[in-house]
């Protein structure tokens, strides 16, 4: 249990003193944020603000993990790895995006189908390699079946298991992706999911069917590889990302770019897929669920009828044209995000204590 202690603490203290860093560097690089001109007008006086603070925590995070194994002497996993590997991966597409908006001074970084296939090509390789590396119960990283708070059902196969892990992995980095548009407002809520998650990763643990000649009802345990080495990677992401709140609240210093929006999405995938809680992290993560509907329906609505159904989509720039201050919507966004945690978290509990 003491790395999960030292991969926070070491991941908050990292960030807290190694943004401010990166903000002189990438200032004095002039790596500063394009603004879209239609957005909302208080926007634009953040225009040159440094971006690709993504680096700041996914640096951190990585450092916090390895160190806390060093500290406590305990050998990485399988599991860990590989959720670290998606959020580097995921991050390193995001930096090339990153950097080409800013090289170029322009919105749109990668194109399209660069941007995409360097998705597929990190999450095919994670989705891939989840389902190796079997350890002496059998169990793999990964599961061919879908889950919940647990698998159910029948296996959907390696070749369906790679779409569906693709499809997760897209829609959260997509997702966190447009979250990111005010000062805090992903950093704050990814922090709480991976405070679930930190959460989770213990209780599995504790109800480990590896253990399951010392726990009181066998019946009800949980069949995942590497529950506590999932803890420690989403507590050193917790730690990280609250850190790096510290720098990234209104006002910003520093934006995350897509270089950390991507990142954070993909180790939300790769957190939940190797926990076995697929579903449920469409819940602990609802924010970011809520935001991409948003813009799906507004999409949708203009192309079939020619009306939007928000001022402006994703959601939280609705309610700046509304009039909400930007602080006021991020509160109040955090409020719901932090709702659909305890919701989860009571149904990740409910269906333990279903079976027990």
């Amino acid at each position: 249990m003491n790395q999960i202690l030292f991969a926070g603490v070491i991941g908050l203290f990292l960030t807290l003193i190694g943004t401010p860093l990166l903000i002189k560097l990438l200032a004095r690089k002039g790596y500063g944020q394009y603004i879209r001109d239609d957005g909302p007008r208080e926007h634009h006086a953040k225009r040159g603000t440094p971006t690709m603070g993504g680096i700041a925590f996914i640096l951190a995070t990585l450092l916090a993990y390895f160190l806390s194994k060093v500290i406590t002497g305990k050998p990485p996993t399988f599991s860990g790895l590989l959720v670290l590997g998606l959020m580097a991966g995921m991050g390193l597409v995001g930096f090339l995006d990153d950097y080409i908006k800013i090289v170029k001074r322009r919105s749109l970084g990668l194109r399209a189908k660069a941007k995409m296939a360097g998705q597929l090509i990190v999450g095919i390789g994670f989705a891939v390699l989840a389902l190796q590396f079997a350890d002496n119960r059998n169990n793999t990283p990964a599961s061919t079946r879908l889950s919940f708070v647990q698998d159910f059902g029948w296996s959907i196969g390696p070749v369906l298991f790679v779409v569906w892990a693709l499809f997760m992995i897209l829609a959260m980095s997509n997702g966190v992706n447009l979250t990111d548009g005010l000062d805090g407002l992903a950093t704050g809520a990814a922090t709480m999911v991976f405070g679930a998650y930190t959460f989770i990763g213990v209780w599995q643990f504790q109800e480990s069917c590896a253990n399951a000649q010392t726990l009181t009802n066998p019946g009800a345990c949980y069949e995942v590889r590497d529950p506590l080495d999932l803890a420690v990677v989403a507590a050193a992401l917790m730690g990280s990302c609250f850190g790096f709140l510290w720098w990234n609240t209104s006002p910003a210093k520093i934006f995350m770019g897509d270089t950390g929006s991507l990142a954070l999405g993909g180790a939300l995938a790769g957190l939940a897929i190797c926990s076995r809680t697929e579903i449920l992290v469409a819940l602990l993560g609802g924010l970011f669920v809520l935001i991409t509907m948003s813009v799906v329906i507004q999409v949708g609505s203009f192309k079939l009828t020619g009306k939007r159904v928000f001022r402006m989509a994703p959601l939280q720039h609705h309610f700046e044209l509304k009039g909400w201050s930007e602080v006021l919507v991020v509160v109040r966004f955090w409020i719901i995000q932090g709702m659909c945690v305890i919701v989860g978290l009571g149904l990740f509990y409910a269906g333990w204590a279903a079976k027990k």
